[in-house]
C-alpha cells in the first residue's frame, strides 16, 4: 500500500509545500476513484492580515505590529498557528505584505532624540517650592497665609506644565480623579502627620505644624522621577527591538523595572535626605513611600494604564482620610473605641508611621501591577 504523504513541516518557508502534498489520496473505499485531496488553507495569515489591516498599514516597524497583536491577545503560540515561531516573527510578515500610502524603511525606526527641554523643566516644580516655602518662613499673620495660597498655586501650575513635557506626560487617559487623590497625598504628607497628632492629643486649638522638607523634598524629587522614567522608556525599547518573543521581552524587562525602581528611590532619597538637612522633618519613610506610589501611578498612567493607579491613589487616600476622621469621630459619645486603634499607632510608633504603612503597602501593589504590564510589549509602542 502507497503511504500517505505526510503534511509540510511547521517550519517550512511561508508558501513552500512540497510536491507530492497535491498528490491524489489513495483509494480506500473500492470504487476505483481516487479521493480528493485535503488542503489546508492557502494563506492562513491573510485573514489576520484583514483583521489588523488598520494597525499593519499605520505601523511604522513590525514592532507596533507586533505590540497590537499583543494587546488582541495574540502570543507566541497563537503565532505558532501562522507557522511563525513567535509574534515578533508574524508581525514582520504582516509588516512585509500590507501596503502603506507612502514607503517606510521596513528596518526597525532609531530611536530619535527627544528634545533636552523637558529635562530643565523638572527641575521647576522644585525651585518653585523651596522659594514659597521661604516665602512661608518669612512672613507672620495673614501675609503668611497669602505667601502659603500663592506658593501653593504657583507649585501647582508648575507641576502641571512640567508632566506634560517629557516622559511623564499622561496623555489624555489621565484621570482627574488620580490628580485629587495625588493632590491629597501631597497636602497630607505636609501637615496630615502635624494635624493626626495634635488630634491624638486633643487639638489641635489652633494651627498645627506643618513639614517643610517633605514638601521640598518630593518636589525636587520630581526631576530624578521624569529622568528615571525616561531611561526605563529608552532601555525598554532597546530591549523590545532586540527580543525574538514576548517571554524573553518579558523576561528581560522586569529586572529593568527593578533597577529603574532602585535608581529612583536614591535620587529620591537625596532629595528628601537634603531637605530634610535644610528644614528638619522626622516623617523620612512617609515621605519616601509616598514618592515611589506618586512615581509609579504616574509611570502607569503614562503607558496607558492609568485605571490601575486611580484605584491604588484612591484606596491610599480614603485610608489617610478614614485615619483622621476615626480620631476625630472617637470624641462623639459612645464612639471611643473608633479612634483607639490609630491612637495607639500613633503612640507607638509616631504619626509618620501610619503614611508610611499606607503609602509602602500602596506602593507594593503598584509595583507588581507594573511588573506585570510594563513586561507587555504593546506597553512600549505606539498603538
Amino acid at each position: 500500500m502507497t503511504d500517505i504523504p505526510s503534511a509540510p513541516a511547521a517550519g517550512a518557508a511561508w508558501g513552500a509545500r512540497p510536491k507530492d502534498a497535491l498528490a491524489p489520496t489513495p483509494d480506500r473505499s473500492g470504487t476505483g476513484r481516487a479521493a480528493t485531496p485535503r488542503r489546508g488553507p492557502a494563506d492562513p495569515v491573510r485573514a489576520l492580515m484583514h483583521r489588523h489591516r488598520a494597525l499593519c498599514e499605520r505601523a511604522v516597524d513590525p514592532l507596533e505590529i507586533a505590540a497590537g497583536l499583543e494587546a488582541h491577545g495574540v502570543t507566541d503560540r497563537t503565532a505558532a498557528r501562522f507557522r511563525h515561531r513567535d509574534v515578533f516573527s508574524l508581525a514582520e510578515e504582516l509588516y512585509a505584505r500590507v501596503p502603506r500610502d507612502t514607503e517606510t524603511p521596513s528596518a526597525t525606526r532609531e530611536l530619535a532624540p527627544e528634545p533636552a527641554g523637558w529635562a530643565l523643566w523638572a527641575l521647576l516644580p522644585g525651585v518653585v517650592c523651596a522659594l514659597a516655602v521661604e516665602g512661608v518662613q518669612l512672613t507672620a499673620g495673614g501675609v503668611r497665609l497669602v505667601a502659603g495660597a500663592v506658593g501653593a498655586a504657583a507649585f501647582v501650575v508648575a507641576l502641571t506644565l512640567t508632566l506634560r513635557r517629557g516622559p511623564l506626560r499622561a496623555g489624555p487617559r489621565a484621570r482627574p480623579a488620580a490628580r485629587l487623590c495625588a493632590a491629597w497625598l501631597m497636602a497630607y504628607a505636609i501637615g496630615g502627620d502635624g494635624l493626626l497628632a495634635e488630634a491624638v492629643r486633643g487639638g489641635p486649638d489652633g494651627g498645627w505644624p506643618l513639614d517643610p522638607a517633605a514638601a521640598t523634598g518630593l518636589a525636587f524629587a520630581v526631576a530624578p522621577a521624569m529622568w528615571c522614567a525616561h531611561l526605563f522608556s529608552v532601555q525598554a525599547r532597546r530591549k523590545l527591538e532586540s527580543s525574538r518573543g514576548l517571554a524573553e521581552f518579558a523576561g528581560r524587562s522586569r529586572p529593568l523595572l527593578l533597577a529603574t525602581v532602585a535608581l529612583f528611590l536614591v535620587g529620591l532619597t537625596a532629595c528628601l535626605a537634603i531637605a530634610q538637612l535644610a528644614y528638619g522633618a522626622d516623617a523620612f519613610a512617609a515621605a519616601a513611600a509616598l514618592g515611589v506610589l506618586l512615581w509609579l501611578a504616574r509611570l502607569l498612567a503614562a503607558h496607558g494604564f492609568a485605571g490601575a493607579a486611580t484605584k491604588v491613589l484612591a484606596a491610599a487616600a480614603s485610608a489617610e482620610l478614614l485615619a483622621l476622621a476615626f480620631v476625630f469621630a472617637g470624641r462623639l459619645p459612645g464612639c471611643a473605641a473608633l479612634g483607639r486603634p490609630v491612637e495607639a499607632v500613633v503612640r507607638t510608633w509616631g504619626a509618620g508611621a501610619l503614611p508610611a504603612a499606607v503609602c509602602g503597602a500602596a506602593a507594593l501593589a503598584l509595583l507588581a501591577r507594573a511588573a506585570a504590564v510594563l513586561a507587555r510589549a504593546s506597553a512600549h509602542c505606539d498603538q
